[in-house]
């Protein structure tokens, strides 16, 4: 599959996965059968917030499942931030395994919302 069918694909997957996400602990959206606690923040709030990061803690459980929602809320946080799915990713989850950021069992990513 080329990169824009894998980018289109991803996208429908994370906006089924956003319409069945929930706060509720039973009603999490799982990876690879696993709930990763993720978090996306801007790199520098008074800059941009186009430019963001996000951690996801667990990764050792699952190396694919932790990329999958490192890309969810990454995705989550560029539509809540600028109405779009478009991300830039200096390191994202179609990073080459030996170039992702794990320190101390958290994955790391970097990227960009791109605007509409």
């Amino acid at each position: 599959m080329d990169r824009v069918g894998r980018t289109a694909a991803f996208g429908l997957f994370v906006c089924l996965a956003v319409a069945a996400g929930c706060s509720k602990k039973e009603e999490r959206v799982l990876f690879d059968g696993h709930y990763f606690p993720a978090k996306a923040a801007a790199v520098d709030r008074k800059a941009t917030l186009a430019d963001f990061v996000v951690s996801v803690k667990d990764a050792s459980v699952s190396l694919d499942g932790a990329r999958a929602a490192g890309g969810y809320e990454g995705t989550r946080y560029c539509i809540a931030n600028y109405g779009t799915s478009r991300i830039d990713w200096t390191v994202g989850p179609d990073t080459e395994p030996q170039n992702l950021v794990i320190d101390k069992d958290t994955l790391n990513f970097q990227g960009t919302c791109l605007r509409p």
